[in-house]
């Protein structure tokens, strides 16, 4: 697409900063009251209860497949934990009060593949799979799942195919799932996908197929070869409204969390998420849900690599999944492995438009800095990508963008009884070693 760079800089004031790679605060000027917003959006609270009661009728089946998530009864779920230490290291790095609690949601220690892809990604698989069961007359809505797990189903499952284009935790959560029960699955790996990742699901009889090229490349070579085979089903990442509704479910689970906290969530008591962003199906998945439950009191932002800012380019613009980070000069290289997306989803895009606070971006080495942070003030280990939330609640109080979005919704004078919530989006499966690496680039950036 030929994108007038110009034009672009005159019309965004932040667009300058943006293709010269640095940090940026973005609030959403299409942001609408919850009530106006969900009256045009293509999906409501049913579509996400539909996909929350499919996950309790799967829940037997994962209990009896995966024996790690036999004490949660087959349901995959992370833990929300306080991080005061955490919260206090921030304080005294950047100068910074963070008004409220800050927790973290460890979707980077959910059982089966160890990040949020678990959650969209398992879904869609298990929708897929009870489609054909069912209409094969294999199985009814009113039978125990359990039985899934069994010769006769992946002897059945054997007849089909599903593939996804991945840089390796939607692939993980794909592969792991779909070989278990017993598809041909295929991966379409960018480039920047992680080799530990591509051996993990080979281990576990998945086809990875590689590519040279970026994340749009391996999802479009991907759709392009299903397209070709009438038994594959392609799990389109850019498109998926299933995905989506898989991540949604996040939020009503989340709900039961804060009430087991004790922590309100109410005008007075304002909830801000910071959700690490890629191609756009997991944060905005997660985001939708939350507006659902908790409506104009929660404040839910997406965090974006310097060198991937493919959301906020397609949000900040209007031109959503018509412009690319390449169209612009941005190189998409970043260590963030699944947050290295060079172009949005524009159904994810447009969905979340009405109901998006805002968009900000971080740098690897703030990455490398505060996934060392995290390790030596509450020792939780996650990937670099699953830290690009964590710098969220300090960007929100100290840019300027930040501090004019509280004023004017009048929540300056309520912060002190805010809770931030940062997205863990991975890193539970990481190997040893490489997690070591992050740590001593943490270390080295540090010195």
């Amino acid at each position: 697409m030929n994108i007038d760079i110009e034009a672009l800089k005159a019309q965004y004031p932040l667009f300058n900063r943006l293709i010269s790679l640095e940090e940026l605060f973005w609030t959403n000027p299409n942001l609408e009251k919850f009530d106006t917003a969900i009256e045009n959006s293509p999906l409501s609270y049913e579509d996400v209860k539909q996909a929350e009661e499919r996950l309790v009728r799967f829940a037997p089946y994962i209990a009896k497949a995966f024996l790690e998530t036999a004490k949660m009864n087959g349901i995959i779920e992370s833990p929300l934990v306080k991080i005061p230490s955490m919260k206090q290291s921030l304080e005294g790095d950047y100068q910074q009060i963070i008004g409220g609690d800050l927790l973290l949601k460890c979707d980077s220690h959910l059982p089966i593949s160890g990040s949020i892809k678990a959650r969209g990604g398992i879904y869609e698989v298990l929708k897929h799979a009870e489609e054909l069961a069912v209409q094969h007359q294999l199985l009814t809505f009113k039978d125990d799942y359990s039985v899934l797990d069994s010769d006769r189903f992946r002897t059945f499952f054997s007849q089909f195919s599903i593939a996804v284009g991945s840089t390796g935790n939607l692939g993980l959560s794909i592969g792991i799932i779909g070989a278990n029960l017993g598809f041909n699955v295929t991966v379409h790996m960018s480039a920047d996908a992680k080799q530990w990742k591509k051996d993990l699901l080979r281990s576990k009889n998945v086809n990875v197929v590689e590519y040279e090229a970026d994340y749009s490349k391996a999802v479009e070579e991907g759709r392009k070869l299903a397209e070709q085979d009438p038994n594959c089903y392609f799990i389109d990442d850019e498109n998926s409204r299933d995905l989506f509704l898989g991540y949604a479910v996040a939020a009503s689970r989340l709900e039961k969390q804060l009430k087991e906290l004790a922590i309100n969530v109410d005008e007075g008591h304002p909830l801000f998420v910071y959700l690490p962003c890629g191609v756009g199906g997991g944060p905005g998945g997660i985001a939708f849900g939350l507006k659902l439950i908790f409506q104009d009191n929660v404040h839910c932002f997406f965090a974006e690599p310097t060198h991937s800012p493919c959301m906020v380019l397609g949000l900040m613009t209007g031109l959503h999944d018509q412009i690319s980070v390449q169209d612009v000069g941005i190189d998409n290289l970043t260590d963030a492995d699944g947050l290295a997306v060079g172009k949005p989803s524009g159904f994810v895009g447009k969905t979340m438009e009405p109901f998006l606070s805002g968009v900000y971006t971080v740098s690897d080495q703030q990455l490398y800095k505060l996934l060392k942070k995290l390790v030596d003030t509450e020792g939780i280990h996650m990937e670099p990508s699953a830290l690009a939330g964590m710098i969220g609640p300090v960007k929100l109080s100290k840019d300027d963008d930040g501090v004019e979005y509280l004023s004017k919704h009048n929540l300056t004078e309520k912060m002190k009884n805010a809770t931030h919530i940062v997205w863990g989006t991975g890193g539970n499966m990481v190997p040893e070693e490489i997690m070591k690496q992050y740590y001593q680039k943490g270390f080295d950036i540090e010195e």
